[in-house]
C-alpha cells in the first residue's frame, strides 16, 4: 500500500531522521485544537527503534524540542499482527488475530491493567494504531477485545 506524506510530514521525517540516524518509514501529524503543537508519531524501520530512542532517550528528547511538539515511536514489523502489538506499545499485548471476514480486522488481546494504556487519553493511542494499521497493512479495524 502507498502512503502519501505531506509537506509537513516530509519535513519532520528528514529532521527525525538527522537528529537519531534511524530511518522513518512513516509521519503522522497530530494536530491539537486551537492551534497549539500536537504531538508526531513516526514509524521507525525494524530494529531501529534503540538508534531513535538514543542513550537515555536524548535523540527522541532533541527531536521533541526541535520540534517543539511531544514525538511518539512506533516499530515497523514484519507481520500485521506484531505490528498492531507495536503499535499499541508499551501495552502488554498477549495475542493479535487478523480476521478477514467481512473486513480486515485486528483483534487485540491486552492485559485488563493495560487496557487504559492502550486506548490513551482521548483515544490516542487507539485512533494511532488504527491509522497506522490501515495506511501499512490496509486493515479497516482494530478492536480491543
Amino acid at each position: 500500500m502507498r502512503v502519501t506524506l505531506s509537506d509537513t510530514a516530509r519535513q519532520f521525517i528528514a529532521l527525525f531522521e538527522d537528529v537519531t540516524g534511524a530511518t522513518a518509514r512513516d509521519c503522522l501529524v497530530h494536530e491539537k485544537e486551537g492551534g497549539k503543537n500536537g504531538r508526531v508519531t513516526f514509524l521507525v524501520a525494524a530494529g531501529e527503534m534503540g538508534q531513535a530512542i538514543g542513550p537515555g532517550g536524548r535523540r527522541v528528547k532533541q527531536v521533541e524540542e526541535k520540534l517543539g511538539r511531544e514525538v511518539t515511536l512506533v516499530e515497523d514489523a514484519d507481520t500485521a499482527e506484531a505490528f498492531v502489538a507495536n503499535a499499541l506499545a508499551p501495552a502488554v499485548v498477549t495475542h493479535v488475530t487478523v480476521s478477514e471476514q467481512n473486513d480486515r480486522v485486528a483483534y487485540v488481546e491486552v492485559d485488563s491493567e493495560d487496557r487504559g494504556v492502550a486506548i490513551g487519553t482521548e483515544g490516542k493511542n487507539i485512533k494511532t494504531a488504527r491509522e497506522l494499521a490501515r495506511r501499512h497493512w490496509d486493515l479497516d479495524d482494530v478492536q480491543l477485545t
